[in-house]
């Protein structure tokens, strides 16, 4: 009989693909069927993870009268192992009430979640990619952290296959990490007169104005504004079609570099040894020296060029 396994990853976008590789191992390394906690605006997304089996749907918006469904859904099985990978006193209290004899939290953990776990994973060691973090679970299993795969099937989009493909994703919550629009239009432009791409435009309803400004900077006629007409599984969709992604810091750069998509990111003040895109394939421009800037400032991402953008994804499409 397989092992079951509980992860509590509740979010967000990006900590949810970097918990991936971690689960992908446990899934093999322990031959085991994985459940997954998470917030219920992101179940959608997480069901398209392959090695999901089940996924356990957290009300966070409408927590108390749906709270004995939950527990009920969370208390349907019996787990031989739970892991908490988001670390936090909200998560821990979700691992602690499923029903296993041990429960393993992250060396991240914050706000006395510890005090609900059995183990925690390893030290806490900041100095490295999140995605590397959560493979502490792995090394404390004595189980194998390679190869580190993601896992995640997407419905197809209606992209043509007859012409090659750019999507700009010009924003993310925070303004730190925002780079202006004109700077994308001018990037976009340039790539499309250079190879006559099509340029796409990715965003949630609360980016419309930013995006709508972005499609009228470009040349008419090669642009597809889908900012806010596409769900987390269709963007998804969107973007393991294209030949490139440029973005910043965001939850889609995550998910075009998890699919496996060339993926180019403009950093500001956020560190991309810890927080950027997770591969080979892909390309950070960055002007600010490490440790130089602080996420407080707002100007360290204005040193990035276009001219240092476009530079670097000739090379990319090339």
């Amino acid at each position: 009989m397989n092992k079951r396994i509980l992860i509590v990853k509740t979010s967000s976008l990006g900590d949810l693909f970097h918990a991936l590789p971690a689960v992908h191992l446990l899934k093999t390394g322990m031959d085991a069927e994985i459940d997954w906690v998470v917030n219920d605006a992101c179940a959608p997304l997480v069901e398209c993870f392959d090695d999901v089996e089940r996924v356990i749907p957290f009300p966070r918006q409408n927590l108390f009268p749906n709270l004995a469904g939950f527990l009920s859904g969370l208390r349907k099985e019996r787990y031989d192992l739970v892991v908490d990978l988001q670390g936090l006193f909200k998560s821990a209290l979700i691992a602690r009430m499923a029903r296993s004899h041990k429960r393993i939290g992250p060396s991240f953990h914050r706000e006395f979640s510890y005090l609900f776990y059995d183990h925690v994973a390893a030290e806490r060691n900041k100095e490295r990619h999140a995605v590397d973090e959560n493979l502490d679970v792995l090394r404390f299993l004595e189980l194998p952290t390679e190869p580190v795969e993601f896992p995640v099937t997407f419905p197809s989009s209606d992209i043509p296959h007859s012409t090659s493909h750019i999507l700009i994703s010009p924003c993310s919550r925070h303004a730190a990490k925002n780079w202006p629009v004109e700077r994308f239009a001018a990037v976009g432009t340039v790539l499309h007169e250079q190879t006559g791409a099509d340029i796409y435009i990715s965003g949630v309803p609360q980016d419309f104005a930013v995006c709508k400004k972005l499609e009228s900077l470009l040349p008419r006629g090669s642009v597809r504004n889908l900012c806010g007409k596409t769900s987390l599984v269709e963007l998804g969709g969107v973007l393991q079609a294209m030949d490139l992604v440029i973005t910043v810091d965001s939850g889609p750069m995550h998910m075009s570099a998890a699919l496996g998509t060339p993926t180019l990111a403009v950093f500001g003040p956020t560190d991309p040894l810890r927080v950027g895109p997770y591969g080979s394939q892909h390309r950070v421009v960055r002007r600010a020296e490490p440790g130089k800037y602080s996420k407080a400032d707002l100007n360290s991402i204005l040193e990035v060029t276009t001219v240092d953008v476009v530079a670097v994804a000739e090379k990319m499409l090339a």
